[in-house]
């Protein structure tokens, strides 16, 4: 990522004309007169909100399934613990054991999707500017001093992007077996309610983010020298770039169909609503 200072030391003085000895020094972070700390500010509003729900429901091990429509809230699938209640794991092996009380299953599937986005070229942008001012905003000065890039630790981990796009394809693959179980009918038949359409919405655009990423673009078209002899990956490769130009607003997208299905869930599980059936 870029950074600078607008205080340079290059011998030239304030107003000083282009190609008169240097940058001007300027006393402030930006001359730019427009309001450029809105968007940061929302940025890191809407990250934090998100990151307190998903702590609310780290810890909170109730209301996360509808065993009557089998609605499994998508912060907890798949279901790994002996603490799942019911059919919630949907046949998937719960191989850790139960947890305390005061810890939810959520707690064990959530590093993966949470690493993904954590990681995702789009998301660093984001929370380096909303949180770390690196920069804030374009042509507006960081207080930093020096710039080290992802070269050192922490930021080295961010290098493992890739490997959390790898199981974010899984998880967006439960989530579609989990959507086709919410065609469910107490019954035992087929049925839809609005609790299947938010979570059918949900996991469209659970997949569009994960296909828009620049990871999953790079492993369709990379490592090609001549596209007209791979016409099948150069197809694919095509989509996936369309959907890469809309990688922001898929985040934001995504990140909250995900936030609105958990909490449609825990409304109806715990009994605060009941689910609009259509048949």
């Amino acid at each position: 990522m870029a950074t600078g200072t607008l205080n340079t030391d290059q011998g030239g003085s304030a107003g000083a004309p282009p190609g008169g000895g240097g940058r001007a020094r300027l006393a402030g972070r930006t001359l730019r007169t427009d309001r450029w700390w809105v968007p940061p500010a929302l940025t890191a509003a809407g990250l934090l909100f998100f990151i307190a729900y998903g702590t609310f429901r780290i810890f909170t091990s109730r209301w996360y399934y509808v065993s009557d429509y089998r609605y499994l809230a998508p912060f907890y699938s798949p279901c790994l613990s002996d603490s799942c209640v019911g059919d919630s794991n949907a046949g998937f092996p719960t191989f850790v054991p139960s947890l305390p009380t005061w810890l939810s299953p959520a707690f064990i599937i959530l590093i993966f999707p949470a690493g993904f986005r954590l990681t995702c070229y789009y998301y660093r942008k984001a929370y380096y500017r909303a949180f770390w001012l690196s920069p804030p905003a374009c042509a507006v000065a960081e207080p930093h001093t020096k710039y080290t890039g992802e070269t050192r630790f922490p930021l080295i981990f961010q290098n493992v992007h890739r490997y959390f796009f790898y199981a974010a394809i899984v998880v967006a693959g439960i989530l579609t077996y989990d959507v086709v179980l919410a065609f469910h009918d107490p019954d035992g038949g087929i049925g839809m309610g609005l609790g299947t359409l938010i979570l059918l919405v949900n996991v469209v655009f659970i997949w569009a983010y994960t296909l828009s990423c620049h990871s999953c673009r790079s492993i369709v078209g990379g490592r090609l020298n001549h596209f007209s002899k791979h016409p099948v990956r150069y197809w694919f490769w095509q989509q996936v770039s369309k959907l890469n130009a809309q990688h922001m607003l898929l985040a934001w997208v995504s990140l909250f169909t995900v936030l609105l299905a958990d909490f449609y869930v825990l409304l109806v599980s715990s009994g605060a609503i009941s689910d609009l059936r259509f048949f």
